[in-house]
């Protein structure tokens, strides 16, 4: 175990995080998202039994940003015509908020399937068993300045 490390990060995933380059891709995908079959070109973590706000907060901790685009974190669109509500989004938005002085206006919307497409590139995907609709969150990493 290591001090001033949120628990929830295995050494899996800090190793990952660690490895990821300035622009490299992270997706925090839910439970309904098909993590193995976007991720063949990937590494896959799997957090079953962990919720993605959690994941979320506990990576921002430690991850920077990319401060060269617009929206460095992104959310998968919901679909025309689905009646689904996302209030997972405004935890995510509070989230932001608190670890990127740009606030939650770096929070961008990706259309479903261009979404896939995007994490078919990612460099990691974290498979969790977050169960509300519409979860799936993208970051873009940026540098880290002393």
């Amino acid at each position: 175990m290591l001090k001033g490390i949120p628990k929830i990060l295995s050494p899996e995933l800090l190793k990952v995080l660690s490895e990821m380059g300035h622009s490299d891709r992270i997706v925090i995908a839910d439970g309904n998202f098909p993590a193995e079959s976007m991720g063949k070109d990937a590494k896959v973590i799997r957090c079953d039994g962990h919720g993605v706000p959690e994941l979320l907060d506990a990576i921002l901790q430690l991850f920077p940003l990319d401060s060269y685009v617009e929206h460095p974190v992104n959310l998968m669109e919901v679909m025309p015509g689905d009646d689904v509500e996302t209030p997972i989004w405004d935890v995510y938005g509070k989230i932001v908020e608190k670890h990127e002085t740009r606030g939650a206006g770096v929070i961008g919307n990706i259309e479903r399937f261009a979404f896939y497409e995007e994490a078919k590139k990612a460099y990691a995907i974290i498979a969790t068993g977050e169960s509300a609709l519409y979860a799936n969150i993208m970051l873009q990493k940026g540098v880290v300045v002393d």
